[in-house]
């Protein structure tokens, strides 16, 4: 298994390369300048763990990248990593699948964790599955974090202010989104809310 990084910036590929073998050294990194240099480097290197995507690579259109990175590897986390602010990118780049959307601005701890994260599996009281999606026709579970989590989506607020009311770091929400995310199939908050409402876990 290996960890691909793409990114035309060799100071920030490279950063990345050493972030990624600090949290997976069992791991290969891979770091590519270009997309077009992902099938061949797959092939070479082995099945992907993880992608870490720069969203302004030179003649690519982010968005178009990630969706067809998911469209292949749909099940393989993929990281977007930007200089653009969180925000309307954000949400753009989760609605084409990405996994996480992280800002180079961050601090590299906060990188690493971030990353970390979704390698980590979240497990609580009997519910060992509830980071598996859900199978059709069987019933919903989750933890309780996510079922918290549906309802102060549904209250409107920010990852900003979900971490200050559980205090927790922001990409620490990021993550458990992440896993909330994949555990319902969807993609979006909206999405989420329209799960839960008709999951009878809010109200309609």
């Amino acid at each position: 298994m290996s960890l691909y990084v793409i990114d035309d910036h060799p100071l920030v590929r490279q950063a990345l390369g050493m972030l990624l073998r600090r949290i997976k050294p069992a791991s290969k990194v891979v770091e590519l300048e270009k997309l077009s240099e992902l099938q061949a480097a797959i092939i070479k290197n082995g099945a992907p763990q993880l992608f870490v995507l720069d969203l302004l690579l030179p003649g690519v259109k982010g968005a178009n990248a990630i969706s067809d990175i998911k469209g292949l590897y749909g099940e393989v986390p993929l990281v977007v990593i930007s200089a653009m602010p969180a925000g309307e990118a954000e949400e753009t780049c989760l609605e084409a699948g990405a996994d996480l959307y992280i800002e180079k601005s961050m601090a590299a701890n906060d990188i690493s964790s971030a990353i970390a994260g979704l390698f980590v599996e979240e497990k609580t009281g009997e519910e060992d599955d509830e980071d598996l999606p859900i199978a059709p026709g069987s019933d919903t579970k989750l933890s309780k974090r996510q079922k918290q989590l549906i309802l102060m989506l549904d209250r409107g607020l920010s990852n900003r202010d979900i971490a200050a009311e559980l205090s927790i770091s922001e990409h620490t929400v990021k993550v458990h989104l992440w896993r909330l995310f994949r555990r319902l199939g969807v993609k979006s908050r909206t999405q989420t809310l329209h799960f839960a409402r008709m999951h009878g876990f809010l109200m309609s």
